[in-house]
């Protein structure tokens, strides 16, 4: 994950690591789905998601930031997150928190954003 973002695991009994990839390519693909209204680019791509922990109960906790802390849809965007992760079967909760240290900036940005947004 070339945006610092991290997905890690936390609790006693581990879970396996092919359960741990295959939970791990499903919550990028649900984070994927969900877009910052005023950039037509998903969040994941734009280097709004800071961390991922996966307990083993598959609890889910993400940090993440907004491009701009006025953004419109401050209040509404964890929820849209919440409500994506929550569509794969396994997962148990899930939890948003929205942080700003580190403030958001376009270097977080893949380059698959990038190109998207024309600024190579």
């Amino acid at each position: 994950m070339d945006d610092g973002a991290s997905i890690e695991t936390t609790a006693t009994t581990p879970l396996s690591q092919a359960e741990l990839d295959r939970l791990t390519d499903q919550l990028i693909e649900k984070l994927k789905t969900v877009y910052d209204p005023e950039i037509p680019v998903d969040i994941y791509e734009l280097g709004l998601i800071y961390k991922v922990d996966v307990s083993d109960d598959k609890d889910v906790a993400i940090d993440m930031t907004l491009t701009a802390p006025g953004c419109p849809v401050a209040g509404e965007m964890p929820g849209w997150v919440e409500d994506a992760v929550m569509e794969i079967d396994d997962i148990k909760s899930c939890k948003v928190e929205l942080v700003f240290d580190p403030p958001w900036d376009p270097s977080r940005m893949s380059d698959e954003a990038k190109l998207q947004l024309n600024m190579f």
